[in-house]
């Protein structure tokens, strides 16, 4: 559930520019509630706390865009191909923004990274980072992606492409492997993913 410090007006007028409907909170303490897909932002004082299941949207037209982040990702299989999922975190220098860890059905362990980098980086796009610095666990996924491997598989090299996409709308990036105890929380979220399946 995100709390988002800020002027609570400027984050009205922000969701009403974006069409968001704005309505009279529901109790004395509550300035202002808007719902969009599967959340609610209720404002107060000085703060609005986004609940439901999908926060992502309303969080990212409420808070301020550009800055930096940093994008940890991973993805992973039980067989090779397998039951997959993906775990992503955005970190900035308030701590953990977002996070998010799903199933994607039947992949290969290269495939699940190359869904769980693509997943993050469209939540910092979304988020409307400026600049991002992305760590994975997968040294063949980062290398690829810089261009020091090529791969013959046709599939993984569409998803490098659209990787490649998603950083070019951003002013800065950075791409570079980190070993698996660096990138325990997006590992770990896999993990539940795939224990909850």
């Amino acid at each position: 559930m995100p709390v988002i410090e800020c002027d609570v007006e400027t984050a009205r007028k922000r969701l009403e520019d974006a069409g968001v409907s704005v309505e009279s909170g529901n109790t004395d303490h509550e300035r202002w509630r808007a719902s969009r897909g599967g959340a609610t932002a209720v404002a107060y004082d000085d703060k609005v706390v986004i609940q439901g299941s999908d926060p992502r949207d309303l969080e990212a037209l409420i808070r301020e865009g550009g800055g930096r982040a940093h994008v940890y990702f991973d993805g992973g299989s039980r067989g090779n191909p397998g039951p997959a999922a993906i775990g992503w975190v955005i970190v900035t220098s308030d701590g953990i923004v977002a996070e998010d860890g799903e199933t994607i059905g039947t992949a290969t362990n290269n495939q699940a990274e190359y869904e769980a980098l693509i997943a993050g980086l469209e939540a910092a796009r979304d988020y409307g980072y400026d600049e991002v610095h992305v760590r994975g666990d997968s040294e063949l996924i980062v290398k690829q992606v810089r261009g020091e491997y090529d791969t013959n598989n046709p599939e993984l090299r569409e998803k490098r492409v659209t990787v490649h996409e998603l950083l070019a709308a951003f002013d800065e990036w950075t791409l570079e492997y980190v070993p698996r105890d660096v990138n325990e929380r997006a590992d770990g979220l896999v993990n539940e993913a795939l224990d909850q399946a």
